[in-house]
């Protein structure tokens, strides 16, 4: 018997381990994540056109709309001329063979019609003007010296309130007060009014009646304050 050969030993190819196969990210996930994405995204877009609700809605005048402004809501510049507001007829049926006295600046003028031969029986325009070049506030600054008029005007001193109430329909807000004057024997009829950013006061006043025609005399003095103040607020409304 002849020498068997050796057994040769079995060499395996060599292959290198396969990479791991990429992990799949669930569709639940995919889906939060992009609607995550879409909130974020709302949420910058508020912050940018409102933000005047970013501290508590304190700045809401910059989110209102912008509307245009009608005639009558318009600033008013500039004040008409001192004794150019009320009507000679007015002024004449008032106070029959008046003189006149006006005073004015910029921002007040004033104009009294006083009757010739008596000292009761006077009417006065007083205006005052709260200048955009002056302020940035300039309704809010009528509107502050309109309240304080009206908080005056329940403890005034030398004067008896016969009246004191709010007159809606002239201007943007306004009151009448009829009262009698301590000091010397005369009734006043008052109309305060508010208009943008001006304030009227027209005064009307005559000799003291007697009890017994005050009511129909509280009548006839607002009823020549009011018309008279209706014309200055004509008259504002021009300028």
């Amino acid at each position: 018997m002849g020498l068997q050969r050796p057994v040769e030993p079995f060499h395996r190819p060599y292959s290198p381990p396969e990479p791991p196969a990429p992990a799949r990210r669930p569709k639940r996930l995919l889906a939060l994540l992009v609607a995550a994405a879409a909130v974020a995204a709302a949420v910058v877009a508020v912050f940018l056109v409102a933000p005047g609700e970013r501290n508590g809605g304190t700045d809401k005048a910059s989110v209102r709309p912008q509307m245009s402004m009608s005639p009558s809501q318009r600033i008013v510049t500039a004040l008409p001329a001192a004794c150019g507001t009320v009507s000679p007829r007015t002024v004449a049926r008032s106070v029959p063979k008046a003189t006149r006295r006006q005073n004015a600046n910029s921002t007040l003028s004033t104009c009294t019609y006083t009757a010739t031969g008596s000292a009761y029986r006077w009417l006065r325009v007083e205006t005052h003007l709260y200048a955009p070049a002056d302020t940035r506030t300039p309704v809010r600054d009528a509107e502050g010296y309109y309240d304080a008029q009206w908080a005056d005007a329940h403890d005034a001193p030398l004067a008896r309130t016969i009246t004191l109430e709010r007159a809606p329909g002239i201007g943007d807000e306004a009151y009448r007060w009829f009262r009698a004057d301590e000091g010397r024997p005369a009734v006043i009829g008052q109309v305060t009014a508010r208009t943008r950013n001006t304030v009227l006061t027209v005064s009307y006043s005559e000799r003291a009646p007697a009890k017994a025609r005050q009511d129909a005399r509280e009548r006839a003095c607002l009823d020549a304050a009011t018309a008279a103040a209706r014309e200055v607020l004509t008259a504002l409304n021009h300028f």
